[in-house]
């Protein structure tokens, strides 16, 4: 069973000292755990999960269940509806999704497509937004989705912001595997891709991420020039070729990212 591991970040803030909360960071990953296998968690699942002892795993859930974010019976624990005040607030508070949902619905409209928006939070990114021209979402992708970056459209997009030293040490550091047969997994091959996606303005993956799935990826800039957001249309290899979406979708999708790009600040 996986672990939540800490992140670069949150562990140079365990060695800054009392600046560090660890009672809160012991509770957060205790409601991470709950995204693992989605279902119903045990207390010895919760606790392995998040790398805690069971008496501490306990004492968290009970807090949380008193505070309205977990119901449970001893036995199994889940999280309660209470817990999407927390995804609300972001959402709400965001403004890159606020600028840009109308926007997404325009070219997901004119597309026939599926089109996301996705930040970079990590190794991953993390979908904030989607826009479907039926207004009818398929399964799969959805609000608060994580995929690896670095097989994915948006992902490349968002890597490309560093510079070429600092984007060859981001993937050294990546743990690499294979998602589909197509997945590049050679860490000089991914950061060399990544260059040219760079140069040419957009992303396409074939394959890599999700088998029978192809997608392409723009950059959206702030008004000051910088990446801040990647928005992709994705399809599936049926229904059209890497061509058609790059004559397509890459227009549409670079005029969406010019036309938000000095309303975002």
């Amino acid at each position: 069973m996986p672990k939540l591991k800490r992140t670069a970040e949150e562990t140079e803030a365990r060695r800054e000292g009392p600046e560090f909360i660890e009672s809160l960071d012991r509770g957060l990953r205790v409601l991470q755990s709950f995204g693992i296998d989605r279902r119903p968690m045990t207390l010895s699942d919760i606790a392995k999960i998040a790398n805690l002892p069971r008496a501490t795993a306990r004492r968290i859930l009970m807090t949380l269940q008193k505070s309205g974010f977990v119901s449970g019976d001893e036995r199994l624990f889940s999280l309660t509806p209470h817990v999407l005040t927390l995804a609300s607030a972001y959402l709400a508070s965001n403004q890159i999704s606020t600028v840009m949902q109308p926007l997404m619905d325009d070219v997901s409209s004119k597309a026939k497509e599926v089109c996301s928006l996705a930040l970079l939070d990590g190794n991953e990114v993390v979908f904030v937004a989607r826009a479907s021209p039926a207004r009818v979402f398929p399964s799969g992708i959805d609000i608060g989705y994580r995929l690896p970056a670095f097989c994915t459209s948006v992902g490349r997009v968002l890597l490309g912001r560093l510079s070429n030293e600092d984007l060859a040490a981001a993937i050294d550091a990546i743990p690499v595997k294979s998602e589909t047969p197509e997945t590049i997994v050679d860490k000089h091959l991914i950061v060399a891709t990544i260059i040219t996606d760079r140069s040419k303005g957009y992303s396409l993956v074939d394959q890599e991420a999700e088998a029978g799935f192809r997608s392409v990826s723009v950059p959206i800039h702030r008004y000051d020039g910088t990446i801040i957001a990647a928005a992709n249309i994705g399809a599936h290899i049926d229904r059209i070729t890497t061509g058609e979406m790059i004559d397509r979708f890459v227009p549409l999708l670079r005029d969406m990212s010019a036309t938000a790009k000095p309303l975002l600040v």
